[in-house]
């Protein structure tokens, strides 16, 4: 039979490419995003598109039951949707705020939560990968509100792998460095912010989305199959490493 994973966020840079590194593992893909047309144009007619807007309860379970009636009960999932937002704490006005924490916390709570009632009704083991970011690992200036965002997708990362873990549920995260996406171009948009950007990191540059991807599509395989509660970076050695300054 073959394995449903459930990506949501499909129609942005990163979850592209994480549906496509599952189905070229062989992975059946649901792909969610608010807006149908953007995810036919990314996708296809033919592939399995669901609208819902999962950073509200109803959405979520929405995006989670139309994949169990049209492809099956998805044992995996790569939530990928989400948002970033480069300001300071001074300059992040209430609803600033508001939106990157129900773009990025509100969405990985109520997905987390639907995915996890499917598998435990349906009695079954399973995966899921959130995605953090560097900024809620170590201090970066200007990324307040979605550094908290962050941080609290990590605490929830753990807390659920605590409790599911009994039910053979793992729970990981990633947490990258900037990334070559279509999000990440509107903020380095010039050749010398990119150059700049990418002089922040030990290995110089600008990360792969299909590297993460490629990490992802691992962390939700059999061969993680004792890995849950972790949080992976893969952000040039950013959080970890004090580069030689010459």
């Amino acid at each position: 039979m073959t394995a449903i994973a459930l990506v949501t966020g499909a129609s942005g840079g990163l979850g592209q490419a994480v549906a496509r590194e599952l189905r070229e593992q062989g992975w059946t893909v649901a792909l969610v995003g608010r807006d149908l047309a953007r995810l036919r144009a990314a996708f296809g007619a033919e592939a399995a598109c669901i609208a819902a807007d999962v950073s509200t309860p109803d959405g979520a379970r929405t995006a989670v039951a139309q994949c169990q009636r049209e492809l099956g009960l998805p044992t995996a999932l790569a939530h990928c949707a989400g948002t970033t937002l480069l300001a300071p704490l001074h300059r992040t006005a209430p609803e600033m705020y508001r939106s990157c924490l129900t773009a990025n916390l509100d969405s990985a709570f109520f997905t987390l939560g639907a995915f996890m009632d499917a598998l435990r009704e349906a009695r079954q083991p399973g995966a899921a990968v959130l995605v953090s970011s560097v900024v809620a690992r170590i201090g970066v200036a200007n990324h307040e509100a979605i550094a908290a965002a962050k941080a609290g997708v990590e605490g929830l990362v753990r807390s659920a792998a605590a409790t599911y873990a009994p039910s053979r549920i793992r729970v990981n995260a990633v947490a990258p460095g900037i990334m070559d996406t279509p999000a990440v171009a509107r903020i380095i948009g010039t050749g010398a912010a990119r150059a700049g950007a990418a002089k922040q990191y030990p290995l110089p540059g600008i990360g792969d989305p299909a590297d993460l991807a490629r990490l992802m599509a691992w962390l939700l395989s059999d061969q993680a199959g004792w890995i849950t509660g972790q949080v992976w970076a893969l952000d040039g050695g950013f959080s970890s490493v004090r580069p030689l300054v010459k």
